[in-house]
């Protein structure tokens, strides 16, 4: 590792994560400031409350890339800082500077760096967030149960030295879900499709 280049990595992963593309999306195809809109995130669930599926799919594949991005230019520049500069770019998307530290749940930008640090491990990813989301239809819990599922599938194959990082980012993922859980827990969280509850969603 290279001791030297491991803060600039991570200040670069922090950056390219905080990147918030649905907002820059949305005001730039005139769908309006996307922190007024349903739950106020930057995430791609929030952009789908535009109405506009297209922009909400370029925000998540965008939001996944960034995640990629900051760790191969990580593996490229600092090779064994990875795994830190993984943690930064979800950071980086939950809590932008830019945005007064408001801004998405994760889940997208932790497959992006998931797939980044090890295919396996964001294949694992993307096979548990589409199952659990078309098994309860729950943004929160498809978006929750993946980025648990990660630091186990960094057990799983092979990948354990990410599995630390992936977990600490697990738990930021869940913890930034906590009103989520709430309404899950009350019976209230609205499912794919339903009425939409202020502040449920998953990206």
């Amino acid at each position: 590792m290279t001791h030297d280049l491991i803060l600039p990595a991570c200040i670069l992963g922090y950056l390219l994560g905080s990147i918030p593309f649905g907002l820059i999306l949305t005001r730039l195809t005139g769908a309006g400031d996307l922190r007024a809109i349903g739950s106020g995130n930057i995430g791609a669930t929030n952009v789908l409350r535009t109405g506009r599926k297209g922009l909400a799919a370029g925000t998540l594949l965008l939001d996944l890339l960034k995640g990629s991005v900051a760790v191969w230019l990580a593996r490229a520049l600092a090779p064994g800082s990875e795994g830190l500069v993984a943690l930064a770019a979800v950071l980086g998307h939950c809590f932008p500077v830019w945005l007064r530290f408001k801004g998405g749940k994760g889940v997208a930008t932790t497959m992006g760096v998931a797939l980044g640090l090890a295919w396996p491990i964001g294949l694992a990813y993307a096979v548990v967030w589409l199952g659990m989301l078309a098994a309860t239809r729950i943004s929160s819990v498809g978006g929750m149960s993946a980025a648990v599922a990660a630091p186990l599938a960094a057990l799983a194959t092979g990948h354990a030295e990410y599995a630390v990082v992936l977990a600490v980012i697990a738990a930021l993922v869940v913890f930034l879900h906590r009103a989520n859980i709430g309404r899950l827990l009350a019976g209230t969280e609205p499912r794919v499709g339903g009425k939409k509850a202020e502040g449920e969603g998953a990206a």
